[in-house]
């Protein structure tokens, strides 16, 4: 693809890469036929290709609308297409750039900004989000309906483990996990004990960045990577083998600082090791003997839900799944792996009706064998999963632990 950008971005590092990823577009249009939001609204606009030509057109000069900006927030960012994408078009960092771009030049309606404000506050908070959870859950029973679906039970978690290794590897609490699916991680812990891994989580260790720099607050998710390398570093440096990542999101995200910290000097080779030692948990487990880890019984009939990012963005598709067959576990049969189940970090709040369609056809693929239950490897998922799901969803690790 020919691109002439305008001085304003030629110059910039930003629009430098962004060009560098406009010119791999080859305008096969491959993309269309996986990516969730053509397939449900059939307009060019929201594909890929169409996009593409969106942001060109923006980095050119011409102008921008409310119009164009709406057809880039509908994009889920699920990179499907860079699955598919023969060129490989890095089509994920385009639309965050682009975004973060557009975001300085066209306001937004004061209720969008406010709730995307918000959101950026709200979620990546630790104690904020969880103290709010908790006043949902308490008041869950007379909510109203479209509110308390979102509102998910409250958890517990086992008890992590007391035994200590030689081998260890670091985790991330992360920000919505400790307070939604507490036992996630406390799972994940008892299993790798059982292998004779120790897991510590770093206290001082938040979110991982995404929701800010998803929303287009690039400078503050940049701060926030920053902190999760300063609590994970002495822990490296005192020899921890892997950074072992419990949710997808996550791991995308963890496994990309070494891409955006690169012009840091302070942090470019810090950040460049944490994404070396980044490991989602099935990857990291398919290569221990998962001899002790085989069940000894049946959870039935289960369906792997496939996390976007888990199979478009750190690219691990059936890695889960060799893992559980491993360990005994029937999978039941799956349609659509390959699409989105329309969370999407804070889609699912900003864009609720397309993202309710997308929910619906998911589950409908996930529950064509008539499983007994539901299993991801994503928080984000797994709690918009369940807020329609007719069986149980759990993270995938738990099975495991059992």
């Amino acid at each position: 693809m020919q691109t002439n950008l305008v001085q304003q971005f030629a110059n910039t590092p930003e629009g430098q890469e962004a060009e560098s990823i406009l010119r791999a577009c080859v305008h096969c249009g491959f993309c269309t036929a996986t990516c969730p939001t053509y397939q449900e609204l059939n307009d060019e606009r929201d594909g890929p290709r169409g996009r593409i030509y969106l942001m060109k057109m923006f980095l050119e000069g011409e102008e921008i609308t409310e119009k164009t900006r709406d057809h880039l927030d509908r994009c889920l960012t699920c990179r499907s297409c860079e699955t598919t994408c023969p060129s490989g078009v890095q089509y994920g960092r385009l639309v965050d750039i682009s975004r973060g771009l557009i975001e300085k030049e066209v306001p937004r309606e004061p209720k969008d900004k406010w709730l995307r404000w918000g959101l950026a506050r709200v979620l990546p908070n630790r104690q904020l989000f969880g103290l709010l959870l908790r006043m949902g859950q308490v008041f869950r029973p007379v909510l109203p309906e479209k509110l308390r679906t979102k509102v998910p039970p409250r958890k517990s978690a086992s008890p992590w483990p007391a035994a200590s290794h030689n081998r260890v590897v670091l985790a991330l609490a992360g920000c919505v996990q400790p307070s939604a699916t507490p036992n996630t991680n406390a799972a994940a812990a008892r299993v790798l004990d059982k292998l004779g891994i120790t897991m510590v989580e770093a206290p001082e260790a938040g979110c991982c960045g995404a929701v800010n720099y998803h929303l287009s607050e690039h400078e503050k998710g940049l701060e926030r990577m920053r902190q999760n390398i300063d609590a994970w570093w002495p822990a490296i440096e005192a020899g921890a083998e892997a950074i072992v990542m419990t949710a997808s999101g996550c791991g995308a995200m963890v496994q990309d600082y070494g891409h955006l910290l690169k012009d840091d000097p302070v942090y470019a080779a810090k950040a460049k090791k944490v994404s070396e030692l980044c490991t989602d948990l099935g990857a990291f487990l398919l290569k221990q003997d998962l001899e002790k880890l085989k069940l000894n019984q049946s959870p039935g009939k289960v369906a792997f839900h496939c996390p976007c990012t888990l199979q478009h963005a750190m690219k691990q598709s059936g890695v889960v799944e060799q893992v559980l067959i491993r360990a005994g576990v029937e999978l039941a049969q799956t349609r659509d792996k390959h699409l989105c189940c329309g969370s999407a970090g804070t889609y699912s709040v900003l864009q609720p009706e397309l993202s309710q369609k997308l929910l619906d056809n998911k589950l409908k693929a996930l529950t064509v064998d008539n499983p007994d239950r539901i299993v991801t490897a994503n928080i984000g998922c797994q709690m918009h999963l369940e807020t329609k799901s007719p069986v149980q969803v759990n993270h995938w690790i738990e099975l495991l632990d059992q």
